[in-house]
């Protein structure tokens, strides 16, 4: 509940972009007036009022929390708002996933907008749980609370202007909703033929220059900083020319590193840079809320209360969080309650045996194609190695970080997708995930067969989570219940056992900063330019499979 309240503060207009001493009264959770001092510069002992920052692209399942206890994480950061796609639950359950995330959200005091889901599943090259037409997204697109068509990752029927793909767009359009994109490495014509269909941003550069081709044909640029995927180094020295067509995101958050921060991070890094803060803060606060018309105040008159307190303009501590006018977070602790959360799932995968990833030598001189993968970054290279055989079998190859990749069906029985992989790290046992981008099926990283089963089978009986096994009986499980994504237990205890599992995961060997976020991207087919669906081993850049070995 709101309580009508008055707080004096150095207030941060980012309208008129000035900073100076006023009260601002709010009565029934909106702002009634904001009263600003005859000064002409902020008051050095007040703290600092200023609109809560805007999360412009997340999956908020990859958080592994319902959307409920991710906002009580976030809101600490003073976070008071997402554009969620919930891409990953509707590939697992379809418009009835989308509706537990609303559902869910609605239960705490946070603004949530989501998205209708474009891409379920992603591609035909993997089996998904479910499937979203286009008749679903006019659907959705009936209930206000869907926000936008969420991104769309088939650029190359963007580009090819395949019917389907247009209706949806067409959709978008006739709704009033903006489009999100996805077209990691698109420039030029490319470019400008993805924003003319009516794509209105994107969120996967990885370069300045990829970047600066999309914003000169209209696209609005989120600069990126997750778990995972990381390209605020590459992309925020756009930010002074091009402030005011950027926004920040995290696209993937676990829940170990949104204990620790959130967009506040971006902000303060962004700053610590000498990057100009009214211009920083345009990018955190305002331009989410302007591009997709979220119902987020902005520190007006007649607005929500919707606001945040920092004690001061470099490290962005936040005091309090308001939205509606009540305080949701003060100094580091949330006051949100937690509620308790439905187990919603669609898990039919049977256990496992260690000689089910066998792979059969062609010849006593294989060659193997490897996935290569990268901290910090969602694409991969491929590398032709020769194999490792052993009794005809093609095995890792542990000393040259040559591992074992599989995905197993999790919604029928079939046998897996093996192929390999390097740049994982691993020296002993065995890592498995039913979080694996797009269409969640469990994706696992191993040295040896009997590990990989092992550690696949506790995510089996548990019907999802995420599973580190050593060598030696070692091994720890987080169960994920909701959807095979997401726990049903508070944030914070979900925040520890994610801690306990990826530390394990790195005392067998892994050096990546996040090796459970890097294995859910190992399936993701629409990033290039090798991975692994549970159909088998996916060329990206040629759009078709190809043996795991020659």
């Amino acid at each position: 509940m709101s309580a009508d309240f008055s707080l004096r503060a150095n207030v941060i207009n980012l309208f008129s972009n000035t900073i100076l001493p006023g009260t601002i009264h709010v009565t029934a959770g909106r702002i009634r007036a904001v009263a600003l001092e005859a000064a002409t510069a902020p008051d050095p002992a007040l703290p600092y009022a200023l609109p809560g920052f805007v999360d412009a692209h997340v999956h908020v399942e990859s958080s592994l929390l319902v959307p409920a206890e991710f906002a009580r994480l976030a809101v600490t950061h003073g976070t008071v708002a997402t554009v969620s796609d919930p891409h990953e639950i509707g590939n697992v359950l379809g418009v009835a996933g989308v509706e537990y995330m609303l559902q869910s959200g609605r239960s705490v005091p946070f603004k949530f907008c989501f998205g209708a889901p474009s891409c379920v599943p992603a591609t035909p090259f993997e089996t998904a749980g479910a499937e979203i037409t286009a008749a679903d997204i006019e659907q959705l697109f009936q209930n206000p609370e869907i926000g936008y068509l969420a991104e769309m990752m088939n650029w190359p029927g963007v580009l090819q202007r395949d019917a389907g793909v247009m209706e949806k767009i067409e959709l978008a359009r006739r709704y009033g909703r903006p489009v999100d994109g996805h077209a990691p490495g698109l420039r030029g014509d490319d470019a400008r033929r993805y924003a003319e269909a009516g794509i209105s941003t994107d969120h996967e550069c990885f370069t300045a220059e990829e970047a600066l081709d999309k914003l000169a044909v209209g696209m609005k640029i989120l600069i990126r900083e997750g778990s995972a995927a990381r390209n605020f180094d590459a992309l925020i020295d756009l930010l002074p020319e091009h402030y005011e067509n950027l926004m920040f995101c995290s696209d993937d958050k676990h829940p170990d590193t949104l204990v620790l921060g959130h967009i506040n991070q971006l902000v303060q890094r962004a700053v610590a840079r000498g990057q100009d803060v009214l211009k920083v803060l345009r990018v955190a606060c305002l331009n989410p809320v302007l591009h997709y018309k979220l119902p987020v105040g902005l520190l007006r008159e007649g607005d929500p209360a919707d606001f945040i307190v920092v004690d001061n303009l470099r490290d962005f501590l936040v005091r309090q969080t308001y939205l509606d006018g009540a305080l949701v977070a003060e100094n580091g602790e949330t006051r949100i309650a937690s509620v308790p959360s439905e187990v919603v799932n669609n898990f039919h995968a049977r256990p496992v045996a260690a000689q089910d990833f066998q792979l059969p030598a062609p010849a006593a001189a294989a060659t193997v194609r490897v996935i290569e993968c990268f901290d910090g970054q969602l694409i991969t290279a491929r590398h032709d190695l020769a194999a490792r055989v052993e009794t005809g079998l093609v095995v890792p190859d542990v000393e040259k970080d040559v591992l074992k990749l599989t995905v197993v069906n999790r919604y029928q029985p079939a046998a897996p997708a093996v192929s390999f992989i390097t740049g994982f790290g691993l020296q002993r046992g065995a890592l498995a995930s039913s979080v694996g981008h797009d269409s969640h099926n469990i994706t696992a990283v191993g040295c040896d067969d009997e590990s990989l089963a092992r550690a696949i089978n506790l995510v089996i009986e548990a019907k999802g989570g995420l599973a580190a096994v050593g060598p030696n009986g070692e091994e720890i499980l987080l169960p994920l219940p909701v959807a095979g994504l997401m726990s049903d237990q508070s944030g914070y205890h979900v925040a520890e056992a994610y801690a306990a599992v990826d530390a394990l995961s790195k005392r067998l060997g892994s050096p990546l900063g996040a090796p459970f976020m890097t294995l859910s991207f190992m399936a993701l087919l629409v990033i290039p330019s090798l991975k692994l669906s549970d159909k088998g081993l996916f060329d990206g850049e040629a759009f078709r499979f190809v043996e795991a070995v020659v």
